[in-house]
Formats: C-alpha cells, structure tokens, sequence
C-alpha cells in the first residue's frame, strides 16, 4: 500500500472518532431491554498474567478467582492493544484503538486528544447508574473524574500507592532515599502530603493484609458494597488493584504459599531468533529499583542470576495470591449481601509481562507473553458458566459487551465487537484477528529514545504477524516500515522464531499484512 495512504488513514481514523465523540458527552442510550439492570462489579488487576488455575497453571494459588471462572466464562485468547498501562487501559474504557485515541504511552490523558469521549463507567454513569471508583482503573495518575460519582481514596496512602512498603528497614531506605531527592530539588509532595519513591523490587512484608493499598482498598470497598445494596439504583464499582505491579510487596503469608526451590524458570530466556533487537528491549521499569539496576542484564547478554530470577518470580507469585485473597474478601460479601445473582463480574488484566521469558523482566513488546491477558466475565446473563472459549477477542470488546448486556444499545463508533454471543456460548467465534501495537521509544535510557518506531501486530488462531515502522512523532504517523516478524503458533507457542524470511511463506506474508491494515485501517 502507499506509504501516502497509510499515514493519512491513521489522521483520518482520529479525525472520524474525534467527530463521532464531540456529540457524545451526554447522550443516553437506547435501552433494549425490560428488565432490571445488572450491577457490575469491575476488576483491573495490574500487570497480572493469564497464569492462573483457571487458565492452567497448577503453581499459581488463585482458589477466589479460580471459583470466580466457575460461574463465567474465561476468555482464553483475549488480547490487549499495547501492552502499557496507559494505553491499555485507555483502549478498553473507550472502546477505541491506540491510534484512535492517540495515546500510545504514559503520560497522555486520553481527553487530551478527545474531550468529549465518553468512557465506559461514564456511559452507566449518564444512563443511570451510580459509579464507583477505587484504586486503579483509569491509570493511577491520569483519573478521569466525570466517569464517577464517587471516586474513592484509602487515607494514610499517598495518591500514587504502588510502592507502599512495610518492613523497618524499607521504610527507612526509602525515606533517606526521599530525603536526598528533597536536598536535590528532584522531589514533590503528593496531594495526600506523600512523595512516590520506590527502592526494592520485592518486600515480604511483616504485615497484615491492610497493611498495603489492596487490602485497605478492599476494606473500604466493602463498605462501599453494603451502602450500595441499599440503593435503588444499579451500580458500576469499580475495585482497580495495583499487584502484581513492581514492587512485588505483599504479606509474608502469601510467599509462604510457595517453595521457591520448586519455582520454574523460564525456558526461553534469549531473544526471538532473525527478529530485529529492538523489539526486546531493556526493561526499564524494573532498573529504577535498586536491586536490578546495576545487574539487570540486557535481553541481548546472558541470563540473570537464577537465585534472583527466583526471588522475583516468587515475589510476583505471591502477590498474585494476595490479590486473588482481596477477590475473594469482596466476592463473599457480594454473597453474603444477596447481590451476586444480579451482578456482572469482569475481572482483567491490563497486559502481560515477563518473568524471563525473551530474557524479559517487564512489558511492552508486540510478543504473546506481553499482549496475550487474562479476561474473565462472570455472574448475571452468562449462560455458559464455567466454560472457557477459545475465540480470539480483544480488550476493546469489552465495553460493548457490557452495553450489550445490561440491554443498552451499543455506541456506534466503538472499535471492539461485544462477546455476549460467546457468553451464551462459548464454542462461539466473533472475529478472526485480534490486534495489538506498541511504539518503541518513549521509555528506557536516552540511547532508546533516539528514533521512535511503531510495531503493529495481528494474532490470528495459528499465527502472529509484525511489521514495525518508523514513526514521524510530530505527525503521529508511521513511514518506512523496517521490518517484519512472523510467529507460527502450531510449531512454536513461545515465539522464539521468527520465520519471516523464509521463501515459502511469501503468499502468507501477504494475506496477513493485508489482515494487518484491515484492523489498524490503513
């Protein structure tokens, strides 16, 4: 295609949502429906992998959100469309593609670009039901608050409380470590009278569960539930949890959970082989902490020190059993309030990340283990409980979906296509590709951020394809395209290879960089 036409589609797919969205703000919905509406219980978990009972893992405890799935449907080969918080998480509370939105990163509020776009809670809100926020949902520093009626806030935390930690001896490295920051000018309060510092990667925290955000947010949330019972009207709650984001702090009890001699590592770690080396790249996030930033190893050098590879993984695990035990605290009040029978449950995962794998610690790669996410819609209207579907679907599915669900009419310029047929059945397919992308530049050491590439991939049932472009970021299109990655599922689930140079692909190249610029309308 011309390279012309394909950076004035990406203009013209903003520039036709921007137009749909300025008249949206207050619109109501058509209701389809007579009966009462469902509540939704909302459940963002941050950085979690689909390693869960329910999608397999035997190692990870997550007996709450394992019984979770068994009144649901876990969606196994459901997609996110950058694996980065903020993009992700803008993508599925708009219903709109990265490109669309015109967030590709962390620091870019979605109403920025799109003042009037209405977000998914904001939707329910507008036509009738009172919305509740805690913890992260929007991303924890770019809140949205016309979505809520109530957007709530555990005292004694500060506003951004990922890297809450408990022991005596971090505390005080992190409070000498705020110290130096304040001498050197390179600090600021928070609105709660807090400065964000982080310093260890992980923390098995002497401490009870409310010691830490998600546990003193789930208490709240419980109140919360009980005030909304005895409401008249349905409620969207939305409880956004914070583990397993870095650090991987959480209660001595859950670490006890697991043997860490008994932890596997990852069996890949080298970069996929003939891709280009940019696509891994050097983990930034997890370099900011003082264990890892002078041993971290690059995905291109040998592997890490297998005794650290296992305190982090087991660090990582036992948060994601912290978290599931938060689940279970509020799925048992939603019970024992009588509000179960009438409430929809999504639980979701803003992307994947690497423990390992690709020599990876982190997200933010187009690959299966960073894209790929865990999605799970339980309770009220889901005929087909305890089943797991295979068809491929997307995180902009969702809203859709729960517009379709509680009997609204669905916005017309959504992106995403909504999953109720596989709700009823889940032998159902909806869609035969899943996209997602990531731009590569805006984040890691300066030498990273020289030329800014985008990478747009499509994930059919048998393949994975990738072109990477590089990106004009004063016009926010792409131009050359610089290479090309294909990953064959039937033969290698873990995408160490890519064959894209081979000869007799040449006619399948074609057929999926045509399936490509269908989803991104190039």
């Amino acid at each position: 295609m011309n390279l012309k036409l394909i950076k004035l589609s990406v203009v013209v797919q903003f520039l036709v949502i921007l137009v749909a969205c300025n008249g949206e703000k207050n619109v109501k919905a058509e209701v389809t429906q007579e009966n009462n509406k469902p509540n939704i219980l909302f459940i963002p978990i941050d950085d979690l992998r689909p390693e869960l009972g329910c999608y397999g893992n035997d190692l990870v405890i997550s007996p709450n959100i394992d019984k979770l799935a068994e009144n649901g449907v876990v969606f196994n080969n459901a997609y996110c469309q950058q694996a980065v918080c903020t993009p992700s998480r803008t993508s599925l509370l708009t219903g709109l593609r990265p490109d669309s939105t015109q967030v590709w990163d962390l620091r870019t509020h979605f109403r920025t670009n799109l003042p009037n776009v209405v977000s998914l809670p904001q939707f329910f809100k507008n036509n009738g039901y009172y919305t509740v926020g805690l913890g992260k949902t929007f991303h924890n520093t770019l809140q949205d608050s016309i979505a809520w009626n109530e957007y709530l806030h555990v005292d004694g935390f500060p506003f951004d409380p990922d890297a809450v930690y408990v022991n005596h001896d971090n505390i005080v490295e992190q409070k000498e470590l705020e110290l130096k920051r304040l001498k050197n000018g390179k600090a600021k309060f928070d609105k709660y009278g807090f400065i964000y510092s982080k310093t260890r990667s992980s923390e098995m925290g002497i401490s009870e569960d409310d010691a830490y955000y998600d546990g003193a947010q789930t208490t709240l949330a419980i109140k919360k539930l009980k005030a909304l019972k005895n409401s008249k009207t349905p409620f969207f709650l939305s409880v956004g949890f914070y583990k397993p984001h870095l650090p991987f702090n959480a209660p001595k009890k859950y670490w006890d959970l697991y043997d860490r001699d008994k932890i596997p590592l990852a069996n890949n770690q080298y970069a996929p082989k003939d891709s280009p080396e940019f696509s891994i790249h050097g983990d930034a996030e997890l370099r900011g902490y003082v264990d890892a930033k002078n041993n971290l190893p690059k995905p291109n050098e040998a592997p890490w020190d297998e005794d650290k590879q296992r305190e982090l993984i087991h660090a990582y695990y036992a948060c994601v059993s912290y978290i599931d035990a938060q689940i279970g605290r509020l799925l048992n009040e939603l019970n024992q309030l009588g509000l179960a029978e009438n409430t929809i449950v999504v639980l979701w995962g803003d992307h994947g990340w690497k423990l390992g794998e690709h020599n990876g610690w982190g997200k933010q790669t187009n690959y299966e283990i960073d894209t790929r996410v865990p999605l799970i819609i339980s309770g009220n209207g889901v005929k087909s409980k305890g089943k797991t579907s295979h068809a491929l679907t997307e995180f902009v599915d969702v809203y859709p979906t729960l517009c379709d669900m509680a009997g609204f009419s669905v916005p017309e310029h959504l992106q995403g296509l909504s999953l109720k047929p596989v709700l009823e059945d889940s032998e159902v397919t909806i869609k035969d590709a899943a996209y997602s992308q990531f731009l590569l530049g805006r984040y890691g050491p300066p030498e990273a951020r020289k030329q800014e590439r985008m990478g747009y991939t499509v994930r059919t049932d048998r393949y994975r394809y990738v072109e990477w472009y590089t990106w004009n970021k004063n016009k926010n299109v792409p131009e050359q395209l610089i290479a090309r990655e294909l990953f064959d599922h039937e033969n290698d689930t873990q995408e160490n290879y890519n064959i894209v140079n081979n000869p007799e692909h040449e006619i399948l190249i074609k057929q999926l960089s045509n399936k490509l610029k269908e989803g991104f309308t190039f």
